[in-house]
């Protein structure tokens, strides 16, 4: 995995982002947000109210969006928590991206059932394209980050880019993929394995009667 730090502090970041608040739309969405918790817990709110913010940021930047600290700091304040509070959520859940970050965020998933299914060569070829863990291409195009299981692993391997997941990957289904996200086309999303519609078993449906009809002679052995 690769290191997580928050991108520092600076009189640059401060003049970009140091007058953060939220869009109307923004700002509307994020009072119903707050409302859903009861009186003195209000707080629980921080974990959308990042997201949000993160997706303001990205509308503004046409990325998947980040979280610079007077972003975090804005955050902090609309729910009267210690901004120390609200970074150690930001750093802790790799949803929330602490960093600039590319048009495209490529997430891999290298948690041991993508890993059987061939994770490494999708790492191999995210590398090929001259990506590296942690870092953003030079043309601003793709940032690339290892992470644990996002919960595909009948369809594995699989990544998560953006806000779509894309599965049952092969290197050359990946570079598809990227090559239509990169021409400004959106491509299929979930598996791209053309003989499954979601991820509903490979080859004709079994069960365990089928199973003992085929492999039981009725005499006790096998």
């Amino acid at each position: 995995m690769a290191n997580r730090h928050p991108e520092p502090d600076s009189p640059e970041l401060r003049a970009r982002w140091g007058q953060f608040a939220w869009t109307q739309g923004n700002a509307t969405l994020a009072q119903d947000i707050i409302a859903r918790y009861p009186a003195g817990r209000q707080r629980s709110a921080v974990m959308p109210l990042l997201d949000l913010a993160q997706r303001q940021v990205g509308a503004e930047e046409n990325t998947q969006g980040w979280l610079p600290l007077p972003v975090i700091e804005f955050v902090a304040k609309e729910l009267a928590m210690p901004v120390m509070r609200v970074l150690e959520v930001a750093t802790f859940y790799t949803m929330y991206n602490i960093a600039p970050i590319g048009r495209f965020h490529v997430q891999v998933c290298g948690t041991t059932p993508c890993m059987l299914r061939g994770s490494d060569d999708i790492m191999a070829a995210c590398k090929a394209r001259g990506m590296s863990k942690g870092h953003t291409t030079p043309d601003g195009m793709f940032s690339l980050t290892e992470v644990e299981c996002m919960g595909n692993c009948a369809s594995a391997p699989m990544v998560q880019i953006n806000d779509d997941n894309y599965e049952d990957l092969t290197p050359d289904r990946l570079d598809f993929v990227l090559n239509e996200l990169a021409a400004g086309r959106q491509p299929k999303t979930g598996t791209q394995d053309p003989a499954r519609h979601t991820v509903e078993p490979v080859g004709p449906p079994t069960n365990l009667a089928a199973m003992v009809t085929e492999n039981h002679d009725y005499r006790g052995e096998w």
